[in-house]
């Protein structure tokens, strides 16, 4: 069951309409691109953005993934912080050697946000069907059962041998 604002006229108009309208509305307030004190001008510019935008159909599906990713990072960032600041003794991100941490977290941020766009665009599904294809080549096919038993037997089989001799005496036969 649905209610009003789960209806189709507000979650493909009027929700991706807004969200348009108002972040260009606020870059173009923010930056002063236009000039400053150019409100009626911004907000101009702004409606004819929106209107474009919900006139198409795969950027609003692209925005729709965006935000639906945007909101599960923010809760992992969320979690994160509170996080770091059990781990920092609720000295915040101004402890002494938080910077490697802090690289870190700048770098899953990033590799978030590039995979999240790979994802809402779909480019990744091809990708994703290649490695299904590998895997069920090297463990679904008519061959794959017997490899990988006498692969296994034979790794178990030097993993003995390692352990029998020592690391260090099978170290001074290769040797020779």
């Amino acid at each position: 069951m649905s209610t009003i604002l789960q209806s189709p006229l507000l979650t493909d108009f009027l929700y991706p309409f807004l969200l348009i309208f108002f972040i260009c509305f606020g870059i173009l307030e923010k930056t002063s691109i236009l000039g400053s004190d150019k409100k009626q001008l911004n907000a101009l510019l702004s409606l004819v953005i929106g209107i474009v935008f919900v006139g198409a159909v795969f950027p609003k599906i692209i925005a729709g993934n965006l935000v639906q990713f945007m909101t599960v990072g923010m809760v992992v960032i969320f979690v994160a912080i509170l996080l770091w600041n059990f781990v920092s003794q609720g000295k915040g991100f101004t402890s002494e050697g938080g910077t490697k941490i802090h690289k870190l977290f700048v770098v899953i941020v990033v590799l978030g946000l590039f995979f999240g766009v790979l994802w809402a665009t779909g480019v990744t599904s091809g990708f994703v069907k290649g490695i299904q294809k590998f895997f069920l080549f090297l463990f679904d096919s008519s061959w794959s059962g017997t490899f990988w038993t006498n692969a296994l037997f034979v790794f178990f089989i030097l993993l003995a041998v390692v352990i029998v001799l020592g690391w260090n005496h099978l170290r001074v036969v290769v040797r020779i």
